[in-house]
């Protein structure tokens, strides 16, 4: 197994920003950027040996700093949206960005307006018998993007023989605070940029999913799923499109609260098959939710090697804690103390059929 260290671009002609290529044996490789810790590109194998980029992303550094989708992006401090973009801890009230799109309500999204996908993460490589890999740090600094507390955050991605790549979270605080970390990756199995994903037959493992008001804020209950929102067996994800009753949304937007065992290793999520090219993707997690996106707000971005990206081209599988969790006392608390660790992990596992 092979890292390559290269500089991926600079800011402000001064600041050099690297990328670390993980490469297997088995020729699967993952570009990891320094910038907002995020993924460049997976390359893996279809049944026919062909490989390809299976997400989305840019092929240079500048578009990654104008990005508004999250492409590949480590997102923190608080994954999906928060309502009111406000939130109290112990009696006080903290004021964030109200940063979701104009038509869904004054609310906060993805940690703020520069959230960890705009920092710049420290990267280190390291390579063992098992697995090699690259080390990101950053520190969020008390206050920053209206959030308490400095925060000192770890994201360890590793690639091993098994096509299994693994994204490990941590992060401590010194004052209570709030953290919901998630990966967001766009995937599209045929190739980035190579239609759209409605044929991509999946499954999720959720017998309940938060159900939404219309600015995509959890009201609070927890629901069973069922019809269009059911993914208990595998079906292709536009199978049910005419009948959901999210049309609003131009696809899936939504939060699935895993089946989780009572081991402390990560459960089995989710799974998305392209019968076409005969890529599989399993996804495994600690969070206990998952949020399934589809692509629903993709306008046409050029992407990498001039690809285009329409709407609903690429989905998302979203590992984290509950969304507005500070808002419903019936969801898993995502606030962090001193002297606790934030620890979570998600492996995204690539096979052929």
């Amino acid at each position: 197994m092979i890292i390559t260290k290269k500089i991926f671009g600079t800011i402000n002609n001064q600041t050099q920003v690297h990328s670390f290529i993980l490469e297997n044996d088995n020729k699967m490789s993952v570009e990891i950027l320094e910038f907002g810790a995020l993924v460049v590109s997976i390359i893996v194998s279809d049944k026919n040996g062909i490989i390809d980029d299976v997400v989305l992303g840019y092929d240079n550094l500048q578009d990654y700093i104008k990005d508004h989708t999250y492409f590949g992006a480590t997102v923190g401090r608080v994954a999906n949206r928060m309502g009111d973009a406000s939130f109290t801890i112990e009696g006080k009230k903290y004021e964030v960005a109200p940063n979701t799109l104009p038509d869904f309500g004054k609310n906060h999204i993805h940690g703020g307006r520069s959230g960890f996908n705009k920092a710049i993460w420290k990267g280190k490589e390291y390579k063992n018998r098992d697995e090699i890999g690259v080390v990101l740090s950053y520190t969020s600094k008390d206050g920053e993007e209206g959030y308490p507390g400095n925060l000192i955050c770890q994201v360890k991605y590793s690639l091993n023989n098994n096509n299994e790549l693994g994204i490990n979270f941590l992060a401590t605080t010194d004052k209570v605070t709030l953290a919901n970390f998630t990966h967001h990756s766009y995937f599209n199995l045929k190739g980035a940029g190579v239609g759209n994903i409605l044929d991509h037959q999946i499954i999720i493992n959720a017998d309940t999913h938060t159900p939404l008001s219309d600015d995509l804020i959890p009201i609070g209950k927890i629901e069973e799923v069922s019809g269009a929102l059911d993914f208990k067996e595998l079906r292709s994800i536009g199978s049910q499109f005419d009948n959901m009753q999210m049309t609003k949304f131009k696809g899936y937007d939504l939060n699935y609260i895993i089946n989780h065992s009572k081991s402390r290793e990560p459960d089995f999520a989710g799974e998305a098959i392209d019968l076409l090219s005969g890529r599989v993707l399993k996804v495994f997690t600690t969070q206990p939710c998952m949020h399934f996106y589809t692509g629903n707000f993709l306008k046409g971005e050029k992407g990498k090697s001039g690809k285009t990206y329409e709407q609903n081209g690429a989905f998302c599988f979203e590992p984290q804690g509950y969304p507005d969790a500070p808002h419903h006392d019936n969801f898993a608390s995502i606030v962090l103390k001193p002297n606790e660790e934030y620890t979570q992990k998600i492996v995204y596992k690539f096979s052929v059929q």
